[in-house]
């Protein structure tokens, strides 16, 4: 028998994501993906997977899953509360940005995200769904995407084990690298079709993250950008990140989900290290803006990968009492030493320090 993960509740806009669907863009076709590349990549590493593997992308809340294969490792990236109902009954709260092994009948909930639009949940293996164009990746506006290109519903989510690798469980250790303060613009690609105070207005302001916002597009309320002309161009191609000014001069900044063309002028592009925390801003949220160089963004963006990955490097095994295992820390390098009750300092086998 086929092992699954049963979704019995699927959550609001529970989707498949990844990476995103490479390479298609010249033929119209978007490239769509997580919002949040950091939260997957994370949850990924949790469970032992490759970076890019496919993960259920949970929006607002979770989904309610019951576990049918023998055992199970999952991990939850994002700020999400955790319910296990084991089979005899008894119930559990689990801690997110950790894996977990779970057993045969169990009841997983995800609640509500606190904090964040998204939260990754991945699998150990990863599904066994077979890929459309090499993603897994769902664009909802176009329905493309494995499952018929929908949020999911209830039923089985094939998987491609059914037991769990021994070994123990991973749990992150230093905070991920989404940055904070204003949001890196790089200005252009239009920046001349729009009045000489129109960026200075952009870089100025503060604006609040609109309610009709989706993984397309995130729509600002504030100050209006004024077109020195009309807001339309000739169509030319589209990034994540493009701050789209529609003639009523409100901003629309692309997502994941963006189109390939579009035909509004663009005064600035955020840039790709701040696309992450962008991906996890919720209604309400309110953003401010500053501009860099191309070669500034290039240089955040290198910085964050490099600190992405000494994120993951630390992953420390967890004891099966849940206490984090010492030794794995100082094998990490993580801290100096430690303090027992008694207060006599317990040296490390190195003098590693952070």
């Amino acid at each position: 028998m086929t092992p699954t993960l049963d979704l019995l509740r699927p959550g609001p806009r529970t989707s498949l994501q990844d990476l995103g669907r490479i390479g298609w863009r010249a033929m119209g076709i978007p490239v769509a993906g997580a919002m949040d590349r950091i939260g997957l990549g994370l949850a990924n590493a949790l469970v032992g997977n490759p970076p890019g593997t496919g993960c259920l992308e949970l929006t607002l809340s979770g989904p309610l899953l019951r576990v049918a294969a023998e055992s199970v490792r999952i991990a939850l990236a994002g700020p999400a509360r955790i319910s296990l109902t084991k089979t005899t009954g008894e119930r559990r709260t689990l801690a997110p940005d950790r894996s977990w092994r779970l057993e045969r009948g169990d009841l997983l909930e995800i609640g509500p995200i606190n904090g964040s639009l998204v939260a990754y949940l991945a699998v150990e293996g990863g599904f066994a769904i077979a890929p459309l164009l090499g993603s897994l990746s769902t664009h909802l506006a176009a329905g493309l995407g494995p499952l018929g290109g929908r949020t999911l519903e209830a039923g089985p989510l094939p998987l491609c084990r059914d037991n769990a690798e021994p070994g123990p469980e991973r749990r992150l250790t230093r905070p991920l690298p989404y940055g904070d303060g204003p949001i890196r613009l790089v200005p252009g690609p239009q920046a001349d079709a729009f009045t000489p105070d129109a960026l200075a207005t952009l870089l100025s302001s503060c604006y609040q993250v609109g309610t009709r916002s989706d993984r397309m597009g995130m729509r600002l309320e504030g100050p209006k950008l004024r077109h020195r002309g009309q807001a339309d161009i000739v169509s030319d191609g589209i990034v994540a990140g493009c701050l789209q000014v529609p003639g009523d001069g409100s901003p629309i900044l692309l997502l994941a989900d963006h189109q390939t063309t579009g035909g509004y002028a663009k005064i600035a592009t955020a840039i790709s290290a701040d696309l992450p925390r962008l991906g996890r801003a919720l209604p309400g949220d309110r953003l401010e803006f500053r501009a860099v160089t191309v070669a500034e963004a290039e240089a955040v963006r290198r910085a964050q990968e490099r600190a992405m990955q000494d994120c993951l490097d630390s992953l420390a095994p967890v004891e099966e009492n849940g206490r984090i295992d010492l030794a794995a820390l100082y094998r990490a390098e993580l801290i100096s030493g430690a303090v027992t009750g008694d207060e006599e300092p317990v040296a490390p086998p190195s003098a590693g320090t952070i």
